[in-house]
């Protein structure tokens, strides 16, 4: 793993897992935090504070705060009922944080996307798949390992928390696949996070090898009667799963995938950057009860 030794070039565009941060928020920053309304709002200045050190420190041009609108909507559900059914919705206090979390990217000129059949991980990547056509590198700023599938050549992933980023190669050094077999890996070992199963009695370590050695998930279930050969820990009783529930497996890598066609504007400019709106912001900051430094810093980054 490598420590982040200076910012990406102003020139990649910067992709934040919005969702992931103010959740961070939430856990990590104390109760006393309240808008002028009295509602808490720890998630929320936490969040900005994220927000504000992020953009001073890469200056990016181009950039965009990916939100999850739901965790019952998405077009995951209609495929796999069960898919995320083991996390809880975000009690009401968080929820109305969200909103103003959005509201503050906004008022900074932050390109903010947001879809109720999307995930924030399909926006972007679908914001990423428009930039590369338009030659631009992404930085993927979150710790969600589901990012790797999306790495091209130049492309970056920045776990902002441990101060880490990593290209294609450090996918492999991760996982043990590579970026376009990820869907397939988490296929096979299943996500708990997510509710996804995968083929039980395949943990994380065979999943790859049996990628490293097939190539893909297809080629792997064509090629199932090959497995009990492998020198492969339980390889017999290995190919008998498989042949069982090959075809769920090829169902959760449907939920594994990244989708690249979620309605994100394809132009090259659509994360361009805007002017801050003070005034908005200035408002933000009244309800919000920003203190004075976390104030000028708004106010810096809208100028």
């Amino acid at each position: 793993m490598d420590a982040v030794s200076a910012p990406h070039a102003a020139e990649a565009a910067h992709l934040i897992d919005g969702s992931l941060y103010v959740f961070r928020a939430w856990h990590s920053m104390p109760d006393e935090f309240h808008d002028a309304d009295g509602h808490p709002v720890n998630a929320v200045h936490g969040f900005t504070r994220f927000l504000c050190e992020l953009l001073e420190k890469t200056r990016s041009d181009h950039v965009a705060v990916a939100f999850d609108a739901s965790l019952t909507s998405s077009f995951r559900n209609a495929i796999y009922p069960a898919y995320k059914a083991n996390r809880e919705l975000p009690p009401p206090a968080l929820e109305r944080q969200f909103v103003l979390c959005r509201e503050v990217a906004e008022a900074l000129g932050v390109r903010v996307l947001i879809d109720h059949s999307f995930e924030a991980d399909d926006l972007i990547g679908s914001a990423l798949w428009h930039l590369r056509g338009h030659g631009r590198a992404s930085v993927i700023v979150s710790a969600d390992k589901d990012f790797g599938q999306l790495l091209g050549e130049r492309d970056e992933q920045w776990d902002y928390a441990r101060n880490l980023r990593w290209g294609p190669a450090g996918v492999h050094e991760r996982l043990g696949v590579h970026p376009h077999q990820v869907p397939d890996y988490l296929a096979l070992c299943g996500d708990a996070v997510d509710n996804i199963p995968g083929v039980p009695g395949i943990g994380a370590k065979t999943a790859a090898a049996l990628l490293a050695h097939f190539g893909s998930l297809d080629a792997l279930l064509d090629r199932v009667e090959e497995v009990p050969f492998l020198r492969l820990r339980g390889a017999a009783a290995c190919a008998a799963r498989l042949r069982e529930h090959g075809e769920a497996a090829r169902l959760y890598r449907r939920l594994t995938r990244i989708a690249l066609d979620a309605p994100v504007e394809p132009h090259a400019d659509a994360l361009l950057r805007r002017p801050g709106d003070v005034s908005r912001l200035e408002a933000l900051c009244e309800r919000l009860r920003f203190g004075p430094l976390s104030r000028s810093r708004l106010r810096a980054l809208a100028g």
